[in-house]
C-alpha cells in the first residue's frame, strides 16, 4: 500500500467502500408504513457499527463512547444531522443484522463483478462461538447464563453452549478465499435448514459446493443439483456420505418412483465423492473455509467467546465482522496488496 499505516486514511477509504453497499441493502430491506420516519437511516447506523467493530470495541456502550469521541468526522462522513444518543444506538444495534446480512451478500456479488475472486467452487461450514456466562448444568439455567444461546456440537469444540455462524466462501485452487454469504443463529441450528435458505442466493457461477458430513442429506443436495422442474442445474453437492442407524450410506434395495430417483442421485454423489477428481476437489475445503474461520475469529477476537449476550446482538456483531473482513480484502486488493495483510490495515485505523 502506498501510504503509512498510521496516517488515518485507511478508515476513511473503508467507510467509502461500505456506504454504497449499506445504502443498496437498505433499499432491499426498508420498511414502509404509517408513522414518523426515523431520524437516522438504517445504513447510517450500520456504517457506525462497522466502524466500531473494526476498532474492536466489544460492548455497545464502549462502541458508542468511541464513536461519540469521533463524532465530528463521522457526522460528515455518514451525513448525520446530529449524533445518535446512547439509547438510540443500542436499540438500533439489535436490528441492524437484517441490513448487514444483505450488504454482505451484495459485497460478495460486487467482488465477483470486480474479478477479485472466482466462485466456481465454494465451501460451506458452520462454526461455533461460545456464549458468555456459565453453561447450563443438568438441563437447568444457572445465574448469568445466556438464555438465548443453544447447545452445539463440533469436532473441534465438542459440546458447547454457543452461537453459530454459517459462511459460504470461495474455494479456488489458488487465490483469495472470500466470504460470499453468511448467517448467524444459535448453536443448535440445523445445517440442512440454514444452507437451504442460501441455495437460491448462490451466484450463477457456482458449480461445486464442498460441505462436511453434517450437511449430508437428500433435501439440500436435491435443491442444489436440481431445479424445481426436475432438470439438472449443472451443480454438484460434494459431501462425505454417512451411514445412519446401522444402515449403509446408500441403500442397496431397488425402490420405486421418487424414492428410487433419490437413491440413484445419492449413489451418483457418493461415486463422484470417492473418485479421484471428487477427492481432489474436496481437499480444497480444508484449505479454504477452515483457515477462514480461524483467521476471522482471530482478527475480531472471537476465539474464546462472543462479544454480547442475546441472539440479535450477536447476529449484528458477527455479520458486521464478516462484512468488515470483506471490506478489508477488497481494500487490500484495490491497493495492490496481494498478500492480504489485514491485521496491518486494522492496526493502522
Amino acid at each position: 500500500m502506498d501510504r503509512p499505516a498510521k496516517d488515518g486514511r485507511h478508515l476513511a477509504d473503508l467507510v467509502q467502500l461500505a456506504i454504497p453497499l449499506c445504502k443498496a441493502a437498505q433499499d432491499r430491506c426498508s420498511r414502509c408504513g404509517p408513522g414518523r420516519p426515523p431520524d437516522y437511516e438504517e445504513w447510517q447506523i450500520a456504517v457506525l457499527i462497522v466502524i466500531a467493530i473494526l476498532h474492536k470495541r466489544k460492548s455497545k456502550s464502549s462502541q458508542w463512547r468511541f464513536l461519540k469521541g469521533q463524532q465530528e468526522k463521522l457526522m460528515a462522513a455518514v451525513k448525520l444531522k446530529r449524533f445518535p444518543c446512547r439509547d438510540t444506538y443500542c436499540r438500533r444495534y439489535c436490528n441492524a443484522h437484517c441490513l448487514l446480512e444483505i450488504a454482505l451478500e451484495l459485497q460478495g456479488k460486487l467482488a465477483l463483478k470486480e474479478h477479485v475472486v472466482n466462485a466456481q467452487v465454494v465451501a460451506v461450514d458452520k462454526s461455533l462461538v461460545e456464549a458468555r456466562g456459565p453453561h447450563p448444568r443438568r438441563g437447568k439455567m444457572r445465574k448469568g447464563t445466556d438464555r438465548e444461546a443453544g447447545w452445539g456440537w463440533s469436532d473441534h469444540d465438542g459440546c458447547l453452549w454457543s452461537y453459530s455462524y454459517e459462511a459460504v466462501v470461495t474455494a479456488p485452487e489458488k487465490g483469495l478465499v472470500f466470504p460470499l454469504l453468511a448467517s448467524v443463529d444459535i448453536g443448535s441450528k440445523s445445517e440442512h435448514k440454514s444452507f437451504m435458505q442460501k441455495i437460491p442466493r448462490l451466484s450463477r457461477s457456482v458449480r461445486d459446493a464442498l460441505l462436511d458430513r453434517g450437511y449430508d442429506g437428500n433435501s439440500p443436495a436435491e435443491a442444489l443439483e436440481y431445479r424445481a422442474n426436475g432438470k439438472a442445474s449443472g451443480r454438484r453437492y460434494i459431501c462425505p456420505p454417512i451411514a445412519r442407524a446401522g444402515k449403509p450410506a446408500v441403500g442397496k434395495c431397488v425402490q420405486r418412483g421418487r424414492r428410487e430417483r433419490l437413491r440413484l442421485h445419492r449413489q451418483r454423489r457418493m461415486l463422484f465423492y470417492a473418485s479421484k477428481k471428487g477427492r481432489s476437489l474436496y481437499r480444497r475445503r480444508r484449505q479454504t473455509v477452515e483457515p477462514f474461520n480461524g483467521h476471522m475469529k482471530k482478527l475480531f477476537e472471537l476465539e474464546h467467546r462472543v462479544w454480547h449476550r442475546g441472539l440479535d446482538n450477536n447476529r449484528t456483531m458477527i455479520l458486521a465482522s464478516i462484512f468488515s473482513y470483506q471490506l478489508l480484502l477488497r481494500y487490500a486488493f484495490k491497493r495492490g496488496q496481494r498478500n492480504r495483510q489485514l491485521q496491518w490495515i486494522l492496526d493502522g485505523l
